[in-house]
Parts: C-alpha cells; sequence; structure tokens
C-alpha cells in the first residue's frame, strides 16, 4: 500500500476524497482507515477519539469536522453492510492523521498530505483574505505575508547555523530549488524572464506567493521543533519542505510554479493601492 501511494506522489487520498450535494469535500472514516492500513475498525476509533480531543483543544466545534452517520461497506461477492462510521473534513483528517500510528509509511505520507492541503485551505479561507475582491489585493496581502514570515525564517535559519548572507543565499536557494523542480534563484530568474535586479516574489502572482508562503512557514517550523542544527541540515530541510509542496500542487494537477506566468511588480500595485487606502481611511 505505502509504495502504491508513494508512488502515485500521495493521490489515493485525492482519490478517496467525496463532494457531497452542497459541494463540500469530506472522506469516510472507514474509507480513510483502510488506506491508512488499519485492518480492525475498532483501533481506528481509538485516533479518532484522539482526533476529537484535539478538535475541541483548537476552539473548532466537533460536529463540524466529524459527522457520524452509516457508512455502506462491501463485504465480498457484491454484497454490501451497513456500519456506523464518520464523515471527516478535511481538518478532521489532518488531525487523524497526526494522530495515527506513525510506524506506518502511508501515515507519513498522509501526514505530509494533509498538512500541505489544510495550511494552503487556511491560508485561502482567512477572513481578511477572502474580503479582498481583486488579484493585485491578494497578491499585496500574500507578499507582505510572505515578507514577515521570511524574517521568521531567517531567525529560525540562524538558529540552526545558518549564519553570513552567502549561507543565506544558500539556504534559500535549496527551498526553491525543492518547490521549482530543482531551479535555484538565478535559474528561476532566467525561466521567467526577469531581470537580475528584479525580486522574484515581487513579480509572482497570488497562487505562486501561496505555495512560497507555505514553504516558508513550514520550513521554520520544522526547524525549530525538531530543532535541527548545522547548515547542511537546515538547507535539506528547505529543499524537502518545498519539494512537498511541489508533490501537492502535482496530485492536485496544479500548474508548476515555474510554468506561472510573471505580474507586474508588486510596487506598482502598492502605488495603485495607496490612494484607495487613504480613501477608505478617511470613511
Amino acid at each position: 500500500m505505502g509504495k502504491q501511494i508513494s508512488n502515485n506522489n500521495l493521490s489515493v487520498f485525492e482519490q478517496i476524497k467525496q463532494i457531497d450535494e452542497n459541494g463540500n469535500e469530506f472522506w469516510m472514516a472507514r474509507q480513510l482507515a483502510k488506506t491508512l492500513d488499519y485492518k480492525d475498525f475498532r483501533n481506528f476509533l481509538v485516533v479518532i477519539e484522539k482526533a476529537k480531543e484535539a478538535c475541541h483543544n483548537s476552539g473548532q466545534a466537533v460536529a463540524n469536522h466529524l459527522v457520524e452517520f452509516n457508512e455502506v461497506v462491501a463485504v465480498g461477492s457484491g454484497a454490501t453492510h451497513t456500519y456506523p462510521s464518520y464523515k471527516l473534513s478535511r481538518y478532521a483528517c489532518y488531525l487523524i492523521v497526526q494522530n495515527a500510528d506513525p510506524s506506518k509509511e502511508v501515515v507519513a505520507l498522509g501526514q505530509t498530505y494533509f498538512a500541505v492541503q489544510t495550511r494552503i485551505q487556511e491560508i485561502t479561507q482567512m477572513e481578511a483574505y477572502n474580503q479582498l475582491s481583486n488579484e493585485d489585493e491578494k497578491r499585496l496581502f500574500l507578499r507582505n505575508e510572505m515578507a514577515k514570515h521570511n524574517t521568521h525564517l531567517a531567525a529560525a535559519a540562524k538558529k540552526a547555523g545558518v549564519i553570513t548572507s552567502l549561507d543565506y543565499a544558500i539556504f534559500q536557494n535549496h527551498g526553491y530549488m525543492g518547490l521549482y523542480g530543482g531551479l535555484d534563484a538565478k535559474a528561476i530568474h532566467k525561466s521567467k524572464g526577469l531581470k537580475k535586479s528584479q525580486q522574484i516574489l515581487d513579480h509572482m502572482g497570488s497562487t505562486e506567493l501561496a505555495a512560497n508562503l507555505f514553504r516558508a512557514t513550514q520550513t521554520e517550523e520544522k526547524l525549530r521543533r525538531e530543532n535541527i542544527k548545522g547548515k547542511q541540515k537546515a538547507n535539506q530541510t528547505h529543499f524537502e519542505v518545498g519539494k512537498k509542496v511541489r508533490k501537492t500542487i502535482d496530485e492536485l494537477g496544479g500548474t508548476m510554479p515555474e510554468n506561472l506566468p510573471i505580474a507586474n511588480s508588486i510596487k506598482e500595485v502598492e502605488k495603485a493601492q495607496k490612494p484607495k487606502q487613504i480613501k477608505s481611511k478617511k470613511k
């Protein structure tokens, strides 16, 4: 099972996703249990209870993420049987894989898949983000978030041993290479037709910025959480996180970041937005 999922870039988790009549995505608990290599659903119920507790402790309504219902399961020879089960939100699946048996390879793969997707969903569902009316406003919001989190990332990298400006440039290149299929900053500039003086982040659209924002936040968290030490280990961590984000983009059928079109300079967007912001404050 683990080998199959690895070869398909985690596609099994997307394959078993379902959509209800209102367009909401969900996963069926018994189907997810089987995918995560739990042969006895009673053992999986223990994991579900831990996920419920984690959901409650995070301030979320459990009933919004784990909905009890009867699941129809094939029992052989074309026959089916109905068993009590749950409809799970993406967030519920994320909590489940965080509490599942870490020795299972498929659980580790599920942790990557649902962690990336849950974070991307959080970004796109932020109240402030959803209030934005156009692409330029979304770009400006995400670019500012990127600047803030790059500062946090730099601090975490320094603690890990990335000290000099050259060290940090190499560290950043590893993140780009993971996310952009081996392309470093110089190669991305060339691929997108940017001049040396132009900042890559300043010419990204909102989709590309969101992917890079996740790369930065997750690398920072991993460096701190695992107390990673040494430049080489920090570089490898940044590369691996970038690569995992890339895998998820591929899984969803998205466009690879190096193939996304460049946008006009974010500085032009800032200049255009200033009169609107001043006018808004006067109201």
